[in-house]
């Protein structure tokens, strides 16, 4: 696998947890959290003063839809070699990119709605995006 892996981390879908990882060439940003209920993948950008400017957010799972032997796993952060391309790869599978050069969040069940502020068009992730970051 061509990237970074920046952040690896065993978790329980399920349990709250939240896990940042910020990109100190272009001080964009990205973190998942799982409030116990919903897993979420959001894509920041800092500002000079450290301030955080949320862009996007992408939904990951909702607990209900998660098989319990499916919970325990390994949440992994990684970053294309050019810096401009974040994936986060829960137990192998990637389930969602954020492209901070072209502005666009993608994820495997689409939801929600591209935002006006940063993506727009078709938020699906495909096998061939996948394939194209880590190249």
């Amino acid at each position: 696998m061509n990237g970074y892996l920046l952040r690896e981390q065993a978790y329980t879908a399920g349990e709250a947890i939240f896990i940042d990882c910020v990109n100190d060439i272009n001080k964009f940003a990205v973190a998942f959290e799982d409030d116990t209920d919903t897993g979420y993948f959001y894509a920041y950008a800092l500002d000079g003063e450290g301030k955080q400017l949320i862009l996007d957010a992408l939904h990951i799972y909702n607990i209900e839809e998660v098989p319990a032997e499916q919970r325990k796993g390994i949440i992994r952060i990684i970053w294309s070699k050019d810096w401009q391309c974040c994936a986060l790869v829960i137990n192998n599978y990637c389930h969602a990119i954020f492209d901070f050069k072209n502005h666009g969040g993608y994820c495997r069940n689409e939801f929600p709605e591209p935002n006006p502020f940063w993506t727009k068009g078709n938020r699906t992730l495909t096998n061939e995006m996948v394939a194209a970051l880590f190249k």
